[in-house]
């Protein structure tokens, strides 16, 4: 989510949510007029996001972006955690099964006690049996009678020991058994109490950082944003024709009719060109600079904000110079330059123009024809085609020009008209309580 949000709707009417900026070039003159709008919102919500603290308190406190990130990251550690409770739980079952190995194990190991146990209370009786039958003999009996009985005797005290001693290696052997079986049943019960805190701790934690982000998002308000239209850009210098390969230089001015200064003014330039014939944009073709008197020539920003000015006072202007340098190789193409520009003070007020202005041009793949254009009163001859309450822009001329002209010029100009701000309308940016507060 990206806060603040500045919404320059398509239409009077504002969206309900925040757009969200977007580098894929539009096609169609509506989408290129929308597209313009959105960029220009996103460029502005950057701006007021950047003002909305100071650097100290920036870097004091995570973004709402590093917010949410630790949110869903504590998110997916606790859904692990009881995932991991889970798997504990049913490992712990597990093991309280009749058909656990160590289970069957120690049952088996029992059972072979019992066997020799038994074995052994049978060889003792027949050690008993033996000797009584030795201690009852007649005086007559015979010396083979007494031979055979003690024989009987030693054979049954052998067997009884032998007994006895395969009795105790069974019974050590089913004490281990049980051993093993009762520790790998507590080693799972404690498995699962650990798991279960575990995840009690994810929950905490998790719960911690979704009240951080609450906390963060609750202390933004909406901050109104209001459309200034003594905020003009006029733009000079831009042909009505570009040929491929070429650069052309231009002036951006923008002129405070307010009366009052504005701390820090931002123009918005976005130039967009689709491919003569069809709706293939060629914007990646097109490349911008700007540069003042005190800084060299730096291309446009990502947010199509060509530098910036600091303070614009009441009744002033700023003139800042553009460069446009169109790829070798670029088929024909007719596009349109989108204008506005946008202010943000220390106070945090802020608005803007309430229009993108539209200056509309052509792209020819091949050299121009040495034939110069009829001279034009203007001091550029880029074409607006657009009316707005705003300044009137340096150019005067009110046509197309006939040379590299199309039918989707006047489409992109017309779709751009749509795209201003209501006279009720304003922007929606976002604070936090305490700026406002103050």
């Amino acid at each position: 989510m990206t806060t603040p949000a500045v919404l320059f709707g398509a239409s009077p009417a504002f969206a309900d949510s925040a757009p969200t900026a977007s580098v894929t070039a539009p096609a169609g003159a509506e989408d290129a007029a929308a597209h313009a709008g959105v960029l220009r919102d996103g460029a502005l919500a950057g701006k007021l996001r950047a003002g909305a603290e100071t650097a100290a308190e920036r870097a004091a406190k995570p973004s709402i972006e590093e917010l949410e990130k630790a949110a869903a990251e504590a998110q997916k550690a606790y859904d692990d955690a009881v995932a991991a409770e889970k798997a504990a739980l049913a490992a712990m079952e597990a093991t309280l099964a009749d058909d656990f190995p160590l289970a069957v194990a120690a049952r088996a190991a029992r059972e072979k006690a019992a066997d020799a146990a038994t074995a052994k209370a049978n060889a003792d009786q027949a050690l008993t049996d033996a000797e009584a039958a030795l201690a009852a003999l007649p005086d007559t009996a015979t010396p083979e009678e007494k031979a055979a009985a003690e024989k009987a005797v030693a054979d049954a005290a052998t067997a009884a020991g032998t007994a006895a001693a395969a009795k105790t290696a069974a019974d050590e052997a089913a004490k281990k058994a049980g051993t093993e079986l009762d520790d790998a049943r507590v080693a799972s019960v404690r498995a699962w109490s650990k798991a279960k805190e575990a995840a009690k701790k994810a929950l905490e934690a998790k719960k911690a950082a979704d009240k951080a982000l609450e906390d963060a998002l609750e202390e933004q308000e909406p901050v109104p944003c209001e459309p200034e239209s003594e905020l003009t850009t006029t733009l000079s210098g831009l042909p009505a024709e570009i040929t491929a390969g070429s650069t052309v230089e231009m002036k951006l001015r923008i002129t405070n009719g307010t009366d009052r200064t504005l701390d820090e003014v931002w123009p918005f330039v976005y130039f967009h060109a689709i491919e003569k014939g069809g709706y293939a944009p060629v914007d990646d073709r097109l490349h911008l600079q700007w540069s003042t008197a005190t800084q060299t020539w730096t291309d446009a920003g990502d947010d199509y904000t060509a530098g910036s000015v600091s303070p614009l006072k009441a009744g002033a202007h700023a003139d800042i110079k553009l460069r446009l340098t169109v790829d070798a190789g670029t088929p024909d193409a007719v596009g349109a330059a989108f204008l506005a520009a946008d202010y943000v003070n220390e106070d945090g007020s802020c608005g803007g123009s309430p229009d993108l202005t539209p200056h509309d041009f052509a792209i020819t793949a091949k050299p121009a024809p040495s034939a110069s254009p009829s001279p034009s009163t203007s001091t550029g001859t880029g074409t607006p085609t657009q009316t707005t309450t705003t300044q009137p822009l340096t150019t005067t001329s009110d046509t197309l020009a006939s040379t590299g002209s199309s039918s989707a010029l006047p489409q992109l100009a017309a779709a751009a008209g749509a795209v201003v701000l209501g006279a009720g309308a304003v922007f929606a940016a976002r604070r936090r309580k305490a700026d406002s507060a103050s």
